[in-house]
């Protein structure tokens, strides 16, 4: 089974305007409310690809039930605690550009954090705990690095889409797969990295510090799958961008749910491609049809 994390989820309220003017009444042109956050986009997708995944975090409030019955609609398993604070709503305005206005999120109690951990032991051996996105202000920050750790010694695979030091400190700890961008690979070893070939070193680093397989994004220009042995190089379809949240999320999803079901990194990596490329070309997340048109265009190179 796999179990994905998402500490600080919200409704993500798509707002769309002609010419959005400040210190002005503006009229929307369209808008769009979708659960959101990392680890939720992850088991979104995942059901999409027929693949089943129980969503663990926080939720509290109206917006909470919100998350919830959406994902019950998806038919999506959840086992969320319950806190006492909403869980926020994050904005996205899109006009001339667009902006991004995220809400702070509820705080979580040291009894409420513990309730989270007792769900945790429902996880067995050889399951998958995907963690993702950042972690809130009210938990501690080491958060991750504890349960990659408690998840290596227990034969749990732990998946890690994070970014700075939260990243950077579970790798000792042999997580099973990591996701940075090219952005986030970049500050962990405070340089500017812009190519595919600035990219693998560092990925090849990653590996040599503990991480058992490295995926890094590209964006436009490709993405690249680092195993304990190999390295991997893809094209990215060509379209329109669309929608670039979740994208990053739709690749972790498209790896992972494939892998479970062929133990084949190069059928992983091409649907992961192909899953994060289908949700940039959407409004919202992708469906399997568009991943499955996109999966014929994916192109591996080994290194």
């Amino acid at each position: 089974m796999i179990y994905t994390v998402t500490l600080n989820p919200s409704i993500d309220y798509i707002v769309e305007v002609n010419h959005f003017q400040i210190g002005e009444i503006n009229r929307m042109k369209n808008d769009n409310k979708f659960p959101g956050g990392k680890g939720i986009n992850v088991s979104r997708v995942l059901k999409r690809l027929g693949v089943e995944s129980i969503a663990l975090g926080f939720v509290g409030g109206f917006t909470g039930e919100y998350i919830v019955n959406e994902l019950v609609k998806e038919k999506v398993l959840t086992d969320f605690v319950k806190v006492d604070e909403d869980t926020r709503i994050n904005i996205k305005l899109k006009s001339q550009s667009e902006t991004e206005i995220n809400g702070q999120g509820p705080t979580i109690s040291d009894e409420k954090l513990d309730q989270f951990l007792n769900k945790l032991k429902q996880i067995k051996k050889d399951d998958y705990l995907v963690l993702a996105g950042n972690i809130p202000s009210s938990l501690p920050q080491n958060l991750y690095e504890r349960l990659t750790k408690w998840a290596n010694e227990k034969g749990i695979n732990i998946v890690v889409d994070a970014s700075g030091k939260a990243l950077l400190d579970v790798v000792r700890h042999k997580p099973f797969f990591i996701k940075p961008n090219h952005h986030e690979l970049g500050e962990l070893f405070d340089i500017s990295i812009t190519s595919i070939e600035q990219a693998i070193p560092y990925g090849k680093k990653l590996i040599e510090m503990g991480a058992k397989n490295v995926g890094i994004s590209l964006a436009g220009d490709g993405a690249i799958l680092l195993t304990e042995n190999d390295v991997y190089v893809a094209n990215v379809p060509k379209g329109k961008v669309i929608n670039s949240v979740g994208a990053g999320d739709s690749l972790v999803a498209g790896f992972l749910g494939t892998f479970i079901k062929t133990n084949s990194y190069e059928d992983s990596f091409k649907t992961g491609v192909a899953t994060g490329s289908a949700t940039a070309f959407s409004a919202d997340l992708t469906n399997r049809e568009k991943i499955e048109e996109l999966l014929l265009e994916v192109k591996l190179e080994k290194r």
